[in-house]
């Protein structure tokens, strides 16, 4: 599964997490098992989308994990949430891709009754060149629309690149060794298979503990039913922002996958720590470890292969 995890972190990093493969091409045999497909992992079934948007209207906190470039997933993301408003669902909207520091802005928007995607995006000072605007434009507006409450729920890109540098250390829960091992993994494949000196790799580790962390108490300021808009890896169940929350049992993790060339079945995909698996479309992309990295990092680790990366 290719997912992102450290867009927030200084240049030098390489922010596609298993991004090390271009897309396959549309109508692959994979695409056509499996695109549009809704895998329930517990269950090991496919079930459809009602189901899936049932389960969705019943849980404290609904966790849709993307690929930041993909306008499939955005829209996919959008019949969520027309789907719980259709269920009578008042939800507030959490997006990893506004700044908590700037919540008291773009709720001071909201409750002066702007319902404009651009100016709700100029309140809470989205970098509209990083994510992409306009794809989260149309999530903005249905939510405002509705009145939905719309929730800051990262850190600041600066905060973060101090703590992946080593220069802030910050106050954080206890982690398992598993999951900082997992953690650990994902920063390595980020990389391309070059594993950073010790030092620096616990670091960006810290940093990505540091926003799930911050997403969790974003989702837990919010009385009611939320849904948070992140990277697939965010919302994973085993050591990203489930982890943190009050409620954990009450989390729904909503993975959006794409097609793989050859991939036939779920099996065949990663499933650890997500509850759902909504497959689509791959969107082409460049490989971005055809371009050497840079940055502190070391020699590649001969066990790892960029290219065999998910």
């Amino acid at each position: 599964m290719k997912f992102w995890i450290l867009g927030c972190l200084a240049a030098s990093l390489l922010v596609a997490v298993g991004g090390a493969h271009a897309a396959d091409a549309p109508g692959s045999a994979a695409a056509q098992a499996l695109e549009g497909r809704i895998w329930d992992v517990a269950k090991r079934q496919f079930i459809d989308a009602q189901a899936l948007y049932q389960r969705a209207a019943a849980s404290r906190y609904v966790l849709l994990g993307e690929k930041h470039d993909s306008e499939v997933h955005h829209a996919r993301q959008l019949d969520v949430l027309q789907a719980l408003a259709l269920r009578g669902i008042q939800a507030a909207l959490a997006l990893e891709q506004f700044d908590a520091r700037h919540q008291g802005a773009l709720s001071a928007a909201q409750q002066a009754g702007s319902v404009d995607a651009n100016a709700l995006a100029d309140a809470g000072q989205l970098d509209r060149a990083g994510w992409r605007w306009p794809m989260y434009q149309a999530l903005i507006t249905f939510a405002a629309q509705r009145q939905w409450p719309l929730v800051a729920a990262n850190l600041s890109r600066a905060q973060a690149r101090d703590i992946a540098l080593g220069k802030v250390q910050p106050q954080l829960p206890v982690a398992s060794a598993a999951q900082l091992v997992l953690l650990e993994d994902d920063v390595v494949q980020g990389h391309c298979g070059q594993r950073p000196a010790p030092a620096r790799l616990s670091a960006i580790v810290q940093a990505q503990r540091a926003r799930d962390v911050q997403m969790a108490q974003a989702l837990d300021s919010v009385a009611g039913p939320v849904v948070l808009i992140a990277g697939a890896g965010h919302v994973r169940t085993d050591r990203a922002v489930p982890v943190y929350l009050q409620e954990p049992r009450r989390a729904l993790a909503i993975a959006f996958v794409e097609v793989e060339d050859g991939k036939h079945s779920p099996a065949d995909y990663d499933r650890t720590g997500f509850d759902v698996l909504w497959f689509t479309a791959a969107t082409p992309r460049p490989d971005p470890c055809a371009m050497p990295l840079t940055g502190s990092v070391a020699t590649p680790n001969p066990a790892i292969n960029p290219k065999e990366m998910k």
